[in-house]
């Protein structure tokens, strides 16, 4: 079988959409070399980014011809790319991150798209009114299309049958693949270099994620007053606007030197620098999954995240969860999750057995019997 995909992300996004097309892609080329995997790109992107897809003999880029008409590219990528697909023989496309273009009903190609979250329609407070309109419309447009859906979480397949109207039987969850390698010990000497480039604290709890108002990590900030003064938090992540409020607070109540913020931290530098920290908080108010839980649990921290969305599903029964607006629960949770406190230990050894489960989860099956649904109905 002949599949497309829409690779926009795979060679432009660096964080989820982005890892999740290119681990898909990874790892489907591997278990069925019989099938070939053409991925439909507005443009060559980002060298790094593509480089990261294995490019075996049942893979294959294909752009739109350069054109000189306005915003040719993203028509393409809605409407246009259509026509390729047919001329290629595509049998089955997939939109990898919530979007199909429009005619494939009508050209016979059967298709499947993953959605992520409404993050737009749960909570259009984030995001400006015009951007709103366009990404509903666009849902909206992809139900019609869509043969099947796949949700990353529950949590997303209740917001799809709470804000489209697409059936439910139609609708699976497949959580995304994660490997292990934050699972992986670093050596004390790895962590002391990393340590001392970072300028990190003895004592820190840790968050990671892009800084902007939906993830919350203000809620964090106002903890620290609660918590032990030698306590840090250490923050990383891309900073956004909502980043000079959260540096403004820690200013106005004297916060300052108990709060870091790194930006730009290459990937390897990572697993170290969750490894020393003493707990994980993400008071995010709303995901569609939350792989950095999984990470830090991987890692070895106990977790304290935000009821609300899917980090219960991320996190399981076993890490600590608070209202994202509660401060004080917040530093409850984390004084219970910090070293030699009480059966912390335990709490910790139950979440990794938990998340084994996302863990080189053979996404690659699970998908492949997918698209066997999309094809036989």
């Amino acid at each position: 079988m002949i599949i497309g995909y829409d690779a926009k992300r795979i060679v432009a996004n660096s964080t989820g959409l982005g890892s999740y097309g290119r681990t898909l892609i990874n790892s489907l080329s591997t278990a069925a070399t019989d099938h070939r995997l053409r991925l439909y790109a507005p443009d060559e992107g980002n060298d790094q980014l593509r480089s990261q897809v294995e490019m075996r003999k049942n893979v294959e880029f294909v752009y739109p011809k350069s054109s000189i008409i306005p915003f040719y590219k993203q028509y393409w990528r809605s409407r246009a790319v259509v026509k390729q697909l047919k001329a290629d023989g595509v049998e089955l496309f997939h939109g990898l991150s919530g979007e199909l273009p429009a005619g494939l009903k009508k050209a016979g190609i059967k298709s499947v798209v993953t959605i992520h979250d409404l993050i737009f329609l749960r909570h259009p407070e984030y995001y400006k009114p015009i951007d709103v309109a366009i990404y509903r419309r666009k849902f909206h447009a992809t139900l019609r299309e869509a043969d099947r859906i796949i949700a990353i979480s529950e949590c997303t397949k209740r917001d799809i049958l709470h804000y489209g109207n697409f059936p439910e039987d139609r609708i699976d969850v497949i959580y995304q693949s994660c490997g292990t390698r934050f699972a992986q010990h670093e050596s004390d000497s790895r962590m002391q270099e990393v340590h001392a480039r970072y300028s990190l604290p003895a004592r820190y709890i840790l968050n990671v994620g892009t800084i902007e108002e939906r993830k919350n990590v203000m809620l964090a900030v106002k903890a620290l007053p609660l918590l032990p003064e030698d306590l840090h938090l250490v923050v990383v992540g891309r900073p956004t606007a909502y980043t000079r409020k959260v540096v403004a607070y820690a200013e106005a109540n004297h916060l300052s030197h108990r709060l870091h913020l790194l930006h730009g931290i290459p990937n390897a530098d990572l697993p170290s620098i969750y490894q020393m920290a003493e707990c994980f908080v993400y008071p995010s108010r709303y995901e569609g999954f939350g792989i950095p839980v999984i990470e830090a649990i991987q890692c070895g921290l106990p977790v304290v995240a935000a009821t609300g969305s899917c980090l219960e599903e991320a996190g399981g029964p076993d890490s600590l969860y608070v209202d994202p607006d509660d401060a004080s629960a917040m530093a409850h949770a984390i004084e219970q999750s910090l070293k030699g406190s009480g059966a912390c230990e335990e709490r910790i050894a139950r979440c990794r057995d938990y998340v084994t489960r996302f863990e080189n989860n053979d996404i690659a099956r699970q998908m492949f019997a997918e698209y066997c649904k999309v094809m036989t109905t």
